[in-house]
């Protein structure tokens, strides 16, 4: 099985690189900087738990031509949202007739509907990745918070369980991703709090009065929800309609209530802090923005998102 990472960021590294230490066929289709810098660094693979995995450049099928995606039998969507649209319009060129497995590891919720709209001969996943990895220097990717992997069922999913699960990549296979995937929005909803705050997630969870705006934009989210008959998944410990409650708990009954929550690498931050710090574009519009088009179907307003 072929395997090709298309868009071999933060995500799409540590995925990669974990599969392709376990084993597996795997082509990073990078952007010339990420090309130079796994060229010469290779790649490191860490987490909060101690894993370390070590792939020397010449270990990795690199390449910045993604016209070599036509041999692929898997395909893992990691680039950001911005570009879903131009990435679709690519494979359609390139893919031909060929009909590989195409799963989107993407924030947000409108990338799979692009990619239908598009590449309407393929098979289409949506895929959910519930921890955080944040580059800590060229070619080293860390994985600073816990989750399982979620990706849409279908039939004959059994290899690529088994591929993850060698890796060391807990996967689960959804019936409803639609659910799964306003869920793990709810809880990006922080991201953008994270990324003005300029603090690890570890250190702004500890802080109330970040908390408390975490808490609004999901509680704003969670009624347009109510109001649309959408009944998010349970990805944490805490139903998803409590989460806003607990966060805006004082500081010493939140602590004791939610150690699961704080137990993160006291490094990890959120991607959208990274872009801001790099200067990129961040995702702001296909996180918050998706609450905007909720309110706007719902003809409300959502004033806390915008």
């Amino acid at each position: 099985m072929k395997i090709y990472i298309y868009g071999a960021g933060s995500i799409g590294c540590y995925l990669g690189g974990s599969l392709a230490a376990a084993g597996n066929d795997v082509t990073f289709i990078t952007r010339p900087r990420i090309h130079a810098e796994l060229s010469q660094w290779g790649l490191v693979l860490t987490d909060y738990l101690g894993k370390n995995i070590k792939l020397a450049p010449h270990q990795l099928k690199l390449t910045t031509d993604p016209t070599q995606v036509v041999d692929a039998d898997v395909i893992l969507i990691c680039v950001k949202s911005e570009a879903t649209e131009q990435v679709a319009h690519e494979l359609k060129e390139y893919l031909g007739a060929k009909t590989p497995l195409i799963i989107s590891f993407q924030n947000g919720l409108s990338n799979v509907p692009i990619l239908k709209r598009v590449l309407q001969e393929q098979m289409i996943l949506e895929g959910m990745v519930p921890f955080n990895v944040a580059t800590q220097e060229a070619g080293h990717y860390h994985q600073g918070t816990s989750g399982a992997l979620s990706v849409k069922q279908y039939p004959n999913q059994n290899l690529l369980e088994n591929a993850f699960q060698k890796a060391g990549l807990e996967i689960v296979f959804e019936k409803d991703m639609l659910a799964v995937q306003w869920a793990k929005l709810l809880l990006n909803l922080n991201n953008s709090i994270n990324a003005l705050s300029k603090k690890p997630l570890k250190e702004q969870l500890s802080i109330r009065k970040y908390r408390q705006c975490v808490a609004m934009a999901q509680q704003e989210a969670l009624v347009l929800l109510d109001y649309a008959k959408i009944k998010p998944a349970k990805l944490t410990a805490v139903p998803t309609h409590l989460i806003p409650k607990l966060l805006s708990l004082p500081n010493p009954l939140f602590k004791l209530l939610s150690r699961k929550m704080l137990a993160i690498d006291p490094l990890a931050r959120s991607s959208m802090q990274d872009d801001l710090i790099a200067g990129c574009p961040t995702e702001v519009d296909w996180i918050n923005g998706e609450v905007l088009k909720l309110a706007e179907q719902c003809g409300r307003q959502a004033p806390i998102n915008a």
